[in-house]
This record gives structure tokens, sequence and C-alpha cells, in this order.
């Protein structure tokens, strides 16, 4: 599909489907949209794996962890649980509702457009799909064309298992994804950066769409003085590593006590090693360090590192580029300016700059000064220091002695703020940015008619005993 007015009759076809099967889409219905979805992913898993690491060069075991296992956790989570969040839930009366019953009712919100990225292309785009169907929409998936063989292998899955009119997938590039914004969706899942991110906003404005946006920032991670170092070093490595460090959650920066750089900075560099290789040799040959994902966007983290090192950073660890593999070795960076790009722009890739700080306060003003980021994480064993940062800043989302995994736990609502993006995702959190909670007010024996007009003294004086009671 490579033009607008295939598109336009895509969406037409959906429309009318959604119009016609929103009040009907029974809990059997979608759970057995979810069982077609599971089937075919079974099915697909291998091809998507083997597509994600020509893409990518993602390691297979790496795929695994980070893109197959949760969405077969997204799904199974949501086939278990849809009966009671189809149930809705009531609503006690207010002071001036007496009489009435009240419940809320979750309704699909119809044509749901979801754009993903190119850094999960299965995770994310298949889990805003799985929340899609659970609450009962037609879907139009919009992958990146950063990963086209990727995009190949869900289309070719999704095809399997769903008429076009319930899901569809549109590959291209961004003239595509422009021609779908301008469309009428019900609601637009879209995750990515920023900058996109606020056009997609503008997109919805003019057809009034619902959005959710995932976009990414800046995540900071703070060492206290009461940190296991080790434990910390691990949780920063695999999360900031993983993926070649293209993941929006991944700790960015880290703030060290200046009493304990040296031993993190040498904590780091041993995790490093284990993880992936002692020497760059070592790392090229491991089969668990993947590559970035083109050359745009590893002229571009090659660029952030040759900038911090003209401007003075010193590398701790790492530090080689090989453009012909589009490899970056895991790089640990010091001496970190503001005038650095790396301290004004998401890195998304395996750099990792190092900040060392004498006084908390001056950290939490540099973190607020900041965008909100999507994460952030916190390392230290006093509950004090953690509520203490926990309560002097915002974000998305917050870890504690750990890094990323709150992304997939499927009982907290994931998202960002601000510039991190708005709405939430995964378990019930995703079903209700697909779903309109529709209020149901019933009436019973209301009294409030008792206060039409015309407004005698009886009136006025239910009105000021009410007035009265208020105000207690």
């Amino acid at each position: 599909m490579d033009n607008s007015s295939a598109i336009a009759r895509l969406f037409d076809a959906q429309k009318a489907a959604a119009l016609a099967s929103m009040q009907a889409s029974s809990l059997a219905e979608r759970k057995a949209a979810l069982a077609r979805l599971q089937t075919a992913f079974d099915r697909h898993r291998a091809a998507l794996v083997a597509a994600v690491g020509r893409d990518m060069a993602k390691p297979e075991t790496e795929a695994m962890i980070w893109e197959m296992l949760p969405i077969q956790a997204e799904i199974s989570h949501a086939r278990r649980h849809l009966r009671r969040w189809m149930r809705g839930q009531g609503a006690w009366p207010t002071l001036s509702t007496l009489g009435t019953s009240a419940r809320v009712r979750p309704e699909p919100r119809g044509l749901a457009l979801v754009i993903a990225p190119w850094n999960f292309p299965v995770l994310l785009s298949l889990g805003p799909v799985i929340s899609a169907l659970a609450a009962g929409n037609r879907v139009v998936l919009k992958p990146s064309e950063a990963t086209p063989e990727t995009a190949k292998a869900l289309a070719t899955m999704l095809a399997e298992a769903f008429p076009p009119e319930e899901v569809a997938v549109v590959q291209g590039g961004v003239d595509i994804s422009q021609a779908l914004l301008d469309l009428p969706s019900d609601h637009i899942f879209f995750t990515g950066g920023t900058e996109i991110g606020r056009q997609v906003m503008a997109k919805a404005a003019r057809t009034l769409a619902s959005v959710t946006l995932e976009l990414g920032g800046k995540s900071p991670t703070i060492i206290g003085p009461g940190a296991d170092i080790a434990k910390a070093a691990r949780w920063v490595v695999w999360g900031r590593m993983s993926n070649a460090g293209q993941t929006c959650v991944a700790p960015d920066h880290v703030f060290v006590p200046r009493a304990l750089f040296d031993r993190f900075a040498e904590a780091l560099r041993g995790e490093i090693a284990r993880r992936y290789g002692s020497d760059t040799a070592a790392q090229k040959a491991s089969r668990d360090f993947g590559r970035i994902v083109n050359d745009r966007h590893f002229a571009r983290v090659a660029g952030l590192l040759e900038d911090a090192r003209a401007k003075g950073a010193s590398v701790l660890a790492g530090g080689e580029v090989d453009a012909a593999q589009r490899f970056i070795a895991p790089t640990v960076l010091t001496d970190i300016s503001d005038g650095m790009a790396v301290s004004r722009e998401e890195i998304f890739g395996p750099l990792l700059p190092l900040i060392a700080y004498d006084d908390l306060a001056e950290v939490l003003a540099q973190i607020n000064a900041a965008p909100r980021p999507l994460a952030l994480y916190i390392f230290d064993k006093d509950r004090a220091f953690v509520d203490r940062v926990i309560g002097a800043t915002r974000s998305g989302s917050v870890g504690v002695n750990l890094s990323v995994i709150q992304f997939i736990h499927a009982n907290l609502p994931f998202g960002g703020i601000g510039a991190s993006g708005q709405g939430t995702a995964h378990g019930f959190a995703g079903f209700a940015a697909f779903s309109h909670m529709r209020p149901v007010l019933t009436n019973r024996f209301s009294a409030l008619p008792m206060l039409f007009p015309p407004y005698g003294s009886f009136v006025r004086r239910v009105v000021a005993a009410f007035a009265r009671l208020l105000r207690l």
C-alpha cells in the first residue's frame, strides 16, 4: 500500500467496520481476536527474531528477552484479565445525586492508529495493538521504515491473523505517516522522539483524535552514598548497553557522589568487560552486543562522542567506533560539561556520561531545570534518600535499585510527562487508553425534581440547608 487513496479506502473500511461492530464488541469476540494474534505470533516468532537480527544485528537471546517474551506476557495478561477490565466499575452517589446509580462503561474508541518506532520494532508495534484489540478497536499499524525486514514480517503475520478491516499494516516512510495522520483516527498511539511527537499532536488536534505519546528524553540516574556499588553498576550497564543503548528508558547519564566516583567507574569497567568483552576485538566478536540501526543514527551517536572528546571529555572505557559495522563500543565518559551535545541531547546509543556531585540539592536542581524525563533511576539502600529524590523530582516513571524493567510491569501504567509524553500504556492502563470510559447514570428515586422551578420558599430553604451542609 503506497498511495493516499489506498490508505483512505483502508480507513473508510475500518471506520465502517468499527461502527458496525462497536456495540457488539463482546468479551468472546475480543478474546478470540487476542487468541488469533497469539496463534500467529507463535507461528511467526522465529521469523520475527530473524528479521530483527537482519535490521539491527540484535542478538537472538536479546530479541527474545526484550521483544518476544514481553509480547507473550502482554497477550496472556490481557486475556486473563479482560473480563474484569470490561466489567467497568460502579461509583458512589454524591449528595446531589442521591437516588441514582452510577457506573463507568469501557467502550472502544473506534479506529486506532499505532505509529511504532524502530528501536524495539516488535515490542513497540504489537504492544499497543494488543491493548487496542483488548479494548475492541480496529487497528492500523505503521511500523518504522528504519527496520524494513521487521515491518514486512509483522505485515505477513498480522495479515494471516486478521482481515484488513480489523487489523492492517501500512508500510512506508515519512510521507505515509503524514498521510495516515491526516485521516480521522479516533485514537493515535505514537512512540518516538519529542519533536515528532509535537507534530503528531498538532495533526491530532485537526481531527480531535485522542493521543497517547510515548516519547523520550534524558533519563537521569542518581547513585546515592548508601548504594550497593556492584549492584548499581550491574543494572546501569545492562540498562544502558542493551540494544546498543537504543532504549528510550535507558539510564542516560549518571550522577555519582565524588567520594564513590572512582569505585563506581571501576565497577562499570568491570561490568562492561564481563558482559561484552574486555577489548574492542572481543566486543565486536560478541554475540551479545548489537549495532546502531543505520548509518544516519551511527553518525549522530559517533558525532556525540567526537563532540564530547573535542570539548574535553575523558574516555574511561570504550570510545572505539567502526562505521563499516555501525559499531560503537560500550563507552563511559567523564569530565562532562554543559556545552557538550551529549549533555543536551538524548543519547540513544552506548555512551554513558558520569558526573561527580558533592551536593544532592544541586543534582536535583539540575534535573528539575531540564525537561521532565521518561524515567528516573535511584540507587541507594536508604529509604529516606530515595524518598527525598522522588519527592523533589518529576518523571514518567521511577526505578529504585534497578533500571528499565518498570517498562514491562503489566500491572503498572507506563508513560511520560511533559516532553517525555502523555498518557499511559500496558495492562489495564493500555486497555483504558484505547477505551472511552463512558459514565452511565441511572435514576432510581432521585429527589432532585423537588428543586425544579418555580423556586418557592421550600426550595430556597432546601438550597440554604445544602449550602450549610456542603461547607462542612
